[in-house]
């Protein structure tokens, strides 16, 4: 972004956010969708990799990509005053959630994962009201903490009710993923969403690509048709083309009401291990898909 920016500022967030509220609650979704994969897809890269071979090669695949497209399209460094918003972006989605949720996933299922995904939209709308100043209604806040709710009740209840070890991880994983989610949110007002991600990727990559060296030297790889998919997906799905959609989303419609579409993701991930890693499924599914859908459409009426 041309150091102008906040010049063309007032425009941006005209045309991104209060015209396109359809397009960016489809934005949004396609985010989640994609978000709703990586849980299964870094149970496929651990069959091969070793957590943190997996984190740091993913981070620096993902930087090449979206290096690739801003050199690609000539887009010029963001200005200086954006540079802080994008270290907190890529300290919290790029590294921190990422490095998390996989040493998590070493020992918890995706299934009791999924309480992470359940309950950061509530924390990503806290987070976004002390950050930005934003004040849901109460109708909101409600429907919000009783989709929270259900979405925790359901992924504890698939976890065998039992808290293990990986919790504090999990629980670490989704205050850095909000924080890293609201500040995104922000910069993709003045400046467009995917290159909000391409920024906090290419800030990341020395980092990444030391990490990866010295991972990759100390953890065996076995590459199979799993690991390899899952490790793709989870570096150009979830860690570039997901958060280019899901920061548009947020910049058109907000960040409490795009967060609260992430209270589907961890049903959208319990299908996935369904049908991908074998997971069984309880007959809760569809009555907590029924009370998410419900609190998902409340928050969306509802006015701040």
């Amino acid at each position: 972004m041309r150091a102008q920016s906040s010049a063309i500022a007032p425009s941006r967030i005209a045309v991104d956010a209060p015209q396109q509220p359809a397009l960016g609650i489809v934005q949004a979704a396609l985010g989640v969708i994609a978000f709703s994969l990586t849980f299964p897809a870094t149970a496929w890269g651990l069959e091969g990799f070793g957590p943190w071979s997996l984190v740091a090669v993913r981070s620096v695949l993902a930087a090449l990509i979206a290096g690739g497209c801003l050199l690609a399209l000539r887009v010029p460094p963001p200005a200086r005053a954006h540079w802080p918003g994008l270290a907190v972006v890529g300290a919290g989605v790029v590294v921190g959630f990422p490095l998390l949720t996989t040493l998590a996933l070493r020992t918890s299922t995706t299934a009791h994962a999924a309480v992470v995904v359940g309950l950061l939209p509530l924390t990503t709308a806290l987070f976004s009201a002390l950050r930005m100043g934003n004040r849901p209604s109460r109708t909101f806040w409600t429907a919000a903490l009783a989709g929270a709710a259900a979405v925790a009740a359901f992924t504890v209840q698939q976890g065998g009710g039992a808290l293990s070890s990986a919790d504090l991880y999990l629980f670490a994983a989704l205050l850095v993923c909000a924080a890293g989610y609201t500040e995104g949110g922000r910069l993709a007002r003045v400046m467009p969403g995917w290159q909000v991600v391409g920024w906090a990727l290419v800030l990341c990559l020395p980092l990444g690509a030391a990490g990866a060296a010295v991972a990759l030297s100390h953890e065996p790889v076995e590459l199979t048709a799993h690991s390899v998919g899952g490790l793709l997906w989870v570096a150009a799905g979830s860690q570039f083309l997901g958060l280019v959609v899901w920061y548009r989303g947020m910049a058109a419609i907000g960040i409490p009401k795009a967060s609260q579409l992430q209270l589907a993701q961890p049903l959208l991930t319990l299908v996935w291990s369904v049908l991908l890693l074998g997971e069984h499924l309880t007959v809760a599914a569809p009555l907590t898909a029924a009370a998410v859908l419900v609190c998902i459409a409340v928050t969306q009426r509802a006015r701040g």
